[in-house]
């Protein structure tokens, strides 16, 4: 078995017979003396049967195991329907709410019924596609959770005004909104597995339609709401 050599002065590489093991000699190339290191030992290799190779074969030759693939989760045209549905109903009542002259009671029960559907909606869009999904009982629970902090969020701002925190003055928000978009992402991190940005992005996504709702609904901007406002 040829023995490999490296010269250790030109680390010129070049194989030697077995016959020269232990002795040394000139390199071929600069003529520097090198030592041949000694014979490597015999090498044993293990030949397995073809048919236990990757995960063996059946009796017709087909391979018996099958790479794990991904399932990917798609939403049917049924399902996009009753989303567009669901969308055009909630628009419909806020709409609505513009008849109504104490819109608060209504305007609570309201975030409490689309914040969790708003929650799952944007967790579809927005999770790591290398993750398995939460489904069923997993989702739910965790998106209750997610709406429930989104809610609270809502809930902390609205004596904001009332305190003079908020005035309508725009260097305000500067100190105002990376507060709650900071606790939003922490909530949709810790309820949904997203990375940062995705939460982060999940809570604006939440908080853009809320608003969207709120002005179809006739309430007035965010900086003139009253104590008792949502």
């Amino acid at each position: 078995m040829p023995i490999s050599v490296v010269c250790g002065s030109c680390k010129a590489r070049f194989s030697v017979s077995e016959k020269f093991a232990g002795k040394k000699g000139p390199c071929p190339k600069c003529k520097a003396v090198i030592t041949i290191p000694d014979a490597p030992a015999e090498e044993i290799t293990v030949h397995v049967p073809e048919q236990f190779a990757s995960g063996g074969k059946d009796s017709k030759g087909r391979p018996v195991s099958k790479p794990i693939a991904r399932v990917e989760t798609k939403i049917k045209p049924a399902a996009i329907a009753g989303i567009a549905g669901a969308a055009l109903l909630v628009l419909i009542g806020a709409l609505s709410l513009r008849l109504v002259e104490n819109k608060v009671p209504l305007v609570v029960v309201g975030l409490v019924i689309v914040s969790p559907p708003l929650v799952i909606a944007g967790y579809t869009f927005l999770r790591d596609d290398e993750l398995e999904p939460y489904r069923g009982r997993s989702l739910l629970v965790r998106a209750g959770l997610c709406a429930l902090a989104y809610a609270v969020l809502w809930g902390a701002y609205t004596p904001l005004p009332a305190y003079g925190v908020v005035t309508g003055e725009a260097w305000q928000w500067l100190f105002i909104a990376p507060a709650f978009v900071g606790l939003g992402s922490a909530a949709a991190w810790a309820c949904l597995d997203l990375d940062f940005c995705s939460a982060a992005m999940h809570y604006c996504f939440y908080v853009a339609v809320t608003l969207l709702l709120r002005f179809a609904a006739g309430m007035p901007p965010l900086w003139t709401v009253a104590t008792t406002s949502i």
